[in-house]
């Protein structure tokens, strides 16, 4: 395939001016939108971790699957406590089935109680704690709630009480359009759960109703146990995800084991993504063409946006490209894990990315890069107003491991992470469950990040810049 190389000059930064499309696209993700309709993941409880991340709240697990599939493989139970511990899990599941067929307007008021009860941390200045919630639930749940409508009402004003801009609800066709976060492009939300011999297993927690997988006769609760004849034990739920997604269209293998003592099943999956590739780049020619920098515009961190970036990285290291600017202006968020690992592409091993802080302990780590960086050479980030969230984690996580440079302006200063997660109607809800501080220990939420210049520098002058730059101690 012949590479178009793009001569177009970097806008100026004086004024800022929102960055226009650059022509050149990935061509090798379909951009076209799939074909099956966009659907609620119907697991209750489901919920994507946004910047909006892939830090997922335990959901009811369904344990249905079809058995008159010709690739099944039932598999031998070894002994009686084996098989009694299976039935009572299938109990547990038939159980947790029903409870989802059926939804009460007061059940669905009470599970947005629950989740923000569970979950949700505090950021704002009006006092708020676990004991005070409780001591609402009497009064929001103390008369019959007579239609849908009315239970929606009464949970955006629940949530509104919290003083939270980030906590809401979501219309069924609101959360819908959540779809475009599936990391796998079919309908699969992957989550690592501790095995039963200190190992970790890699479970189908979320679960896009009607989407190729469901159709394909994936079930909540699956452990996923290959892809393309690939063992998947070890992996990430990033890594496994990032192996099952390809171009809309194709076909994917995957093997799973149906709930805790089914069947093994050899699946094939049309992939059918609706992300589109959020990466636009272009190779730019400077100092009388005498260098090259690779120019890479980031618009969000969906499904696709750390695939496709290592593939334009790749491709304007091909053309010659020795520096890189990576425009994230305009850039709200997404996904917090795609963030993540788009920062470990310019982190040596054991770099910071970043300090999450939540209520739950699972929230409450150090994320530092595991391998070493696919780019090594000095980075220009571009950086706005709008730039937020996700994008914020990137800059910071860059900048003070000293192997970027930020221009432009002050960014948004979102510093929290929000879970989306799926009522019982399909319907959802948003709730801030964490918040996370800079590799220097900065506190970024609603303040923040100053950059280092206003207008392009030379890059002799980024050299000078990051020479003089410390990175931050551990701890």
């Amino acid at each position: 395939m012949r590479l178009p190389l793009c001569n177009n000059r970097f806008p100026p930064l004086n004024s800022l001016p929102p960055p226009p499309s650059p022509p050149c696209r990935l061509t090798t993700v379909s951009l076209h939108k799939a074909s099956v309709p966009q659907k609620a993941f119907i697991t209750t409880g489901f919920s994507v971790a946004l910047s909006l991340g892939l830090l997922i709240s335990p959901p009811s697990i369904a344990s249905e699957f079809s058995s008159d599939r010709s690739s099944a493989v039932s598999l031998v139970q070894t002994n009686e406590e084996e098989q009694l511990d299976c039935r009572e899990d299938e109990q547990e599941l038939s159980a947790a089935a029903a409870e989802h067929e059926v939804a009460s307007n007061e059940g669905i008021v009470s599970e947005v109680w629950q989740i923000v009860n569970d979950s949700f941390l505090n950021t704002s200045r009006r006092s708020w704690s676990p004991e005070i919630w409780r001591s609402k639930k009497e009064d929001i749940l103390s008369t019959s709630i007579q239609s849908r409508p009315r239970a929606h009402d009464i949970i955006r004003r629940m949530l509104a009480s919290l003083g939270d801009p980030y906590t809401r609800f979501l219309s069924p066709a609101e959360f819908s359009k959540m779809a475009r976060y599936d990391m796998t492009g079919i309908g699969i939300n992957l989550r690592e759960v501790p095995g039963d011999n200190q190992d970790v297993k890699l479970k189908v927690l979320g679960l896009l109703l009607d989407g190729p997988a469901h159709s394909a006769g994936v079930r909540q609760g699956d452990e996923l146990l290959s892809v393309n004849g690939m063992d998947v034990k070890g992996k990430s739920a990033f890594e496994a995800s990032s192996l099952i997604q390809g171009p809309s269209g194709t076909i994917v293998n995957i093997m799973v084991k149906h709930g805790k003592c089914g069947p093994v099943q050899s699946i094939d999956v049309e992939r059918q993504s609706i992300a589109r590739t959020p990466v636009f780049y272009r190779l730019e020619q400077i100092e009388n063409g005498s260098t090259l920098v690779g120019y890479v515009r980031l618009k969000e961190f969906n499904a696709l946006a750390r695939k496709d970036l290592v593939t334009a990285m790749k491709r304007l290291q091909g053309m010659g490209a020795s520096s890189f600017v990576l425009d994230l202006r305009d850039n709200l968020g997404g996904l917090v894990q795609a963030g993540v690992e788009i920062a470990k592409l310019f982190l040596n091993e054991g770099e910071t990315i970043t300090y999450t802080v939540g209520r739950d302990p699972q929230y409450t780590r150090s994320i530092v890069a595991e391998a070493p960086p696919l780019i090594t050479t000095p980075v220009i980030i571009l950086v706005n107003k709008n730039t937020a969230s996700a994008s914020e984690i990137v800059a910071t996580a860059l900048h003070d491991n000293c192997r970027a440079v930020l221009v432009g302006e002050r960014t948004y200063g979102k510093g929290l992470i929000q879970s989306v997660f799926e009522l019982q109607d399909g319907s959802g809800v948003v709730v801030t469950i964490g918040k996370y501080v800079t590799p220097n220990h900065m506190d970024i939420n609603g303040n923040g990040i100053e950059p280092d210049f206003r207008n392009l520098p030379a890059w002799n002058e980024v050299s000078k810049h990051l020479s003089k730059c410390h990175k931050p101690k551990d701890g």
